[in-house]
């Protein structure tokens, strides 16, 4: 008697899971974008590196970091100092924008943003008062490094009470970006100028200078601080050009030129 019933069963071979297939596919893709990437006119094609974030763009403009140390002791230069914010952004209008950074009560308690408007730049002048405590040049620094664009920073202050070793290497890194610190010294209490070699050593790494503060004489502070608006926007060259209508360029170029020697 014959039975018509198999004796056996096909059965399929199960497809291949889907991650033997994926280096190999993998392999191909890559070897096609190689393909294409060698072509120039393909190239334009192809997706390029991501845009780099805002707050990493490269400024146009030069900016500059207006700094000062409004602790207790400094009402009369701070006051002499608001009187004149504006002479750094009026010097060159519209091509240089600066930033407010005020320490007092022993912190960093302002660094604005950078603007080339001169009344904004005064009106936050205006509305910062000194506060006791120790100075904090240190976190200025480290600010300004962390903000592109930055070319000069300009610091007016009178004692120096933080480490002389970390304030090196924040001056020797400015120097490494070419940002350059000039210090406005406020030698009017006796006491300050034991600490004028400080601000020499800081100033110099960076290929800054010092210069004097006289709190008595705002129009000469005015002067100072549109001839280093001149060099953050031109350095040396724009300066020397300048320093026929400008008086404060010849003061600023001599300053620059006789700390340059001495390094």
């Amino acid at each position: 008697m014959s039975n018509d019933k198999q004796n056996f069963v096909m059965v399929p071979e199960p497809d291949p899971e889907p991650e033997a297939a994926t280096p190999s596919l993998a392999r191909l893709l890559a070897r096609i974008r190689a393909a294409l990437q060698s072509v120039p006119a393909l190239q334009l094609l192809l997706p390029g590196p991501a845009p780099p974030a805002p707050g990493d763009e490269v400024p146009t403009r030069p900016r500059l970091v207006f700094a000062f140390d409004a602790t207790a002791s400094r009402e009369p230069a701070w006051a002499t100092a608001r009187q004149v914010t504006d002479a750094l952004v009026k010097a060159l209008p519209g091509e240089l924008d600066v930033a407010l950074a005020v320490h007092g009560g022993s912190r960093l308690h302002t660094f604005t943003d950078f603007t080339a408007d001169a009344r904004t730049l005064r009106d936050r002048a205006a509305g910062i008062s000194c506060m006791a405590g120790f100075t904090r040049l240190l976190p200025i620094l480290a600010g300004s490094l962390k903000r592109p664009g930055v070319r000069v920073i300009t610091y007016i202050g009178d004692v120096f009470e933080e480490s002389l070793a970390q304030g090196r290497k924040l001056a020797d890194a400015l120097a490494a970006r070419g940002i350059k610190l000039i210090v406005l010294h406020d030698t009017s209490d006796h006491a300050a100028r034991g600490d004028a070699e400080i601000f020499l050593d800081l100033a110099r790494r960076t290929g800054g200078c010092v210069l004097p503060f006289d709190a008595g004489a705002p129009e000469k502070l005015r002067e100072l601080l549109a001839a280093v608006a001149v060099f953050a926007v031109g350095g040396h060259q724009l300066l020397r050009e300048k320093r026929g209508e400008m008086p404060g360029a010849l003061v600023l170029l001599e300053h620059l030129d006789g700390d340059r020697k001495q390094r």
